[in-house]
């Protein structure tokens, strides 16, 4: 039993620091994880007590090292990415992380010398004492291993008791390990052991269903290769008319009316009236109301039901799509008929990199056409690849890697898709290598003919032609200003375009030794009073802004600046900077209210000449409907966890550990903290908050049903078009 309680007691002591060290003295519900702890420890004991005095004592080392070794990585990677490391990253990425950010973790493992030191601090003092009082290691006798496979037992037990209650008193520490797991507040509310042994459980879990399941119908060899073959009649409505005829350089421009629908054609071509005059003309201060119809499709609801059956995820889709509100058309809707778009994910994009003096592009970017007060840009558990996500398909990302996961999916409803509707070819760009986060998979299933600047795991007889060139690909990171000059010509001449672009000249770390971009900007922020940290930040955001000036640059000079919208959104804020760090940049405290979160969203039309400020708390989720009622594509918004920003639907930003922001209130949840926006009683407060709570879980449950379930297959064979 002595090792039971030393390995307990490292185990709790590791915990403590770790805790400590990342989170302060907020705590959460203890009893699930002290169960779980001393099952482990018991674990370790029972495993310990099957060898001699030798064996016993190698085992004795090699367990205690490797906890010790699963605390330092949790440690050095929670210091460079703010959240933890799960599982499914460290496998699927790790080669190409080590690879392609190894002066970023070198980085962050110096950072964290301090407190890996002190984590080993029980190890070091164990084996001093081991020495001195010659402890040694015996084999357990048969009794011996019975009674603690006893307490091993009774330790498992009780964690299910624990869950088990939780469950049906609803409690919360039950619903964030259990149903909406998010590792942070896991590892936050009961610690390390039990954020790696219930995302263990989460990732046999996916295996068991792959296992079971299959691994679904892969995309088609031409879509895989980014062929941008488009069923165009799947995607456009089949009232949504002719594209045809539209004016690409005028806002809301539609097909004019063949025949006197309008008393200007057919028999009285020229528009007179029954007497022979004119008819009076409107007056200039009545324009036309605009249509606030519901952007909604007739849906076979009874056919979507019945293929529903037999799954409950897809019931509750199916219920929870019948029974939702959809948003409607506003003065807005199809501001942007006929345009091109191109479309950005900035990496590590933040406001407060944005200066007129250094940054002029992008000042005058974030501050005319429409002008976004309250934006927010959440982190997600696979950082930029889940920010990608959010901006590409409009859902909260499912667990980890869900572009990756959308890749075997039908991704009906994507720009890409809807563009293709119109006949519009539909290209993205990212300057770094086509397979990180498989990207040459993900990218050409949303609709997109994929090219990057590397292979990286893809081999160049089948993926070479996939390349664009630039000066310098093999610069960490690499230049957006030479992507732009790379891939402009591939797309400026056509008649019109969607493009889409990853951008990752702002990525961490941020010194001018091990970060080329901002090393190339250096001499521009010299005389900044800030820190080198802050100032290699904006150096290396410098090269974004150079990338959008030549954009612009390209754009006037081929005639196609006018009728183009630039949006822009980051992946994330940059989580390679502290929070002391982040602050010095801002200018400003930024610990309240999730302000750490706060951003700039980039729409951006040169047709605009006054700029429109919107005070909406909006989000990276809510860009892609917002894009398309902006665009007058005919779609859904049922499809999507987010809103079309221009609608009359109360704003709500949702973050990975369900805190949310919305125009009332911002709740913390981590910090639990509420801030209220508005006067509201106490009756009127609690109701709000059970509403918003129970929204926040809807939208988090549908999106992950959507993905799970590939459900937008389900949906096109409900739609009035269905073939």
């Amino acid at each position: 039993m002595s090792s039971w309680f030393v390995y307990a007691g490292i185990l709790f002591y590791m915990e403590a620091v770790f805790h400590l060290r990342f989170f302060g003295f907020q705590f959460g519900n203890p009893l699930f994880p002290t169960g779980l702890l001393l099952l482990v420890a018991s674990l370790q004991t029972l495993i310990g007590g099957c060898f001699g005095p030798r064996g016993g004592k190698r085992a004795f080392r090699i367990m205690i090292w490797l906890q010790y070794t699963l605390f330092a990585i949790q440690t050095v990677y929670y210091i460079i990415f703010r959240q933890p490391l799960r599982i499914g990253i460290a496998v699927a990425e790790g080669q190409d992380a080590l690879s392609s950010y190894w002066k970023v973790a070198l980085e962050g493992l110096l950072k964290a010398v301090p407190i890996l030191l002190l984590l080993a601090a029980p190890i070091i003092l164990t084996e001093v004492l081991r020495k001195r009082w010659r402890w040694k290691f015996r084999a357990f006798t048969g009794m011996q291993k019975l009674r603690m496979g006893l307490v091993s037992w009774m330790c498992l037990l009780y964690c299910c008791c624990c869950m088990l209650i939780g469950g049906m008193i609803e409690a919360a520490y039950s619903e964030e390990y259990q149903e909406y797991y998010d590792p942070e507040t896991v590892m936050c509310n009961m610690g390390v052991v039990a954020m790696m042994q219930r995302d263990g459980a989460y990732e046999i879990g996916n295996l068991m269903n792959g296992l079971f399941q299959g691994s679904g119908t892969a995309p088609e060899a031409g879509a895989a290769r980014g062929d941008n073959v488009l069923d165009q009649s799947r995607v456009a409505s089949s009232d949504s008319g002719d594209s045809e005829g539209r004016e690409a350089g005028a806002p809301g421009g539609g097909s004019p009316d063949a025949e006197g629908e309008n008393g200007t054609g057919g028999e009285n071509p020229e528009g007179l009236g029954e007497d022979g005059r004119e008819p009076t003309p409107p007056a200039e201060e009545l324009p036309p109301e605009p249509d606030t119809s519901p952007n909604v499709w007739e849906l076979d609801m009874a056919k979507l039901a019945q293929l529903s059956e037999g799954s409950k995820e897809k019931t509750w889709l199916a219920d929870y799509i019948a029974e939702l509100t959809p948003t409607n058309r506003n003065e807005y809707t199809g501001l942007f008929e006929g345009y091109n778009l191109i479309f950005l994910t900035a990496e590590g994009f933040c406001s407060y990199a944005v200066r007129e003096d250094l940054t002029p592009t992008l000042y005058r970017m974030v501050n005319s056409s429409f002008v976004f007060n309250n934006y927010y840009v959440p982190l997600w558990q696979t950082s930029t690849s889940d920010g990608e996500y959010v901006n590409c398909t409009g859902l909260i990302p499912d667990g980890q890697h869900s572009m990756k996961k959308s890749a075997q999916n039908n991704m009906a409803y994507t720009l890409p898709r809807f563009f293709g509707g119109e006949g519009v070819y539909s290209r993205a760009y990212h300057n770094n290598s086509l397979s990180y986060y498989d990207r040459h998979l993900s990218h050409p299933n949303l609709g997109y003919d994929f090219k990057a600047i590397k292979l990286g795991k893809c081999s160049r007889a089948e993926w070479g032609n996939q390349l664009f060139t630039v000066e310098h690909p093999d610069a960490w990171p690499a230049s957006d200003y030479e992507m732009m000059q790379g891939t402009i010509p591939e797309y400026i001449n056509e008649e019109r375009f969607h493009v889409y672009y990853m951008t990752v000249s702002g990525h961490t770390n941020y010194n001018f030794a091990g970060n080329k971009m901002s090393a190339k900007n250096k001499d521009a922020v010299a005389e900044l009073d800030m820190s080198e940290n802050a100032r290699a930040y904006i150096a290396c955001n410098i090269e974004l802004d150079k990338a959008l000036a030549y954009l612009l640059e390209q754009l006037e000079q081929a005639g196609k600046l006018e009728n183009t919208v630039i949006c822009l959104s980051a992946d994330h804020y940059p989580y390679g900077m502290t929070q002391e760090q982040y602050e010095e940049l801002a200018g400003k405290d930024l610990s309240a209210d999730l302000d750490l979160y706060r951003n700039s969203l980039i729409l951006w039309s040169g047709s605009m000449q006054e700029p429109v400020i919107v005070d909406k708390a909006c989000c990276s989720v809510d860009i892609l409907p917002t894009l398309l009622n902006l665009f007058g594509f005919d779609y859904d918004s049922r499809m999507f966890a987010g809103r079309d920003i221009f609608s009359d639907e109360e704003g709500l930003v949702i973050f990975s550990n369900k805190s949310f922001v919305s125009d009332t209130v911002a709740y913390d949840k981590k910090k639990k903290t509420t801030t209220w926006k508005k006067e509201l009683t106490e009756e009127e407060q609690n109701a709000y908050m059970d509403q918003m709570k129970k929204e926040v879980k809807n939208r988090y449950q549908a999106s992950a049903y959507i993905l799970r379930n590939d459900y937008y297959s389900l949906i096109e064979q409900c739609r009035p078009d269905a073939r």
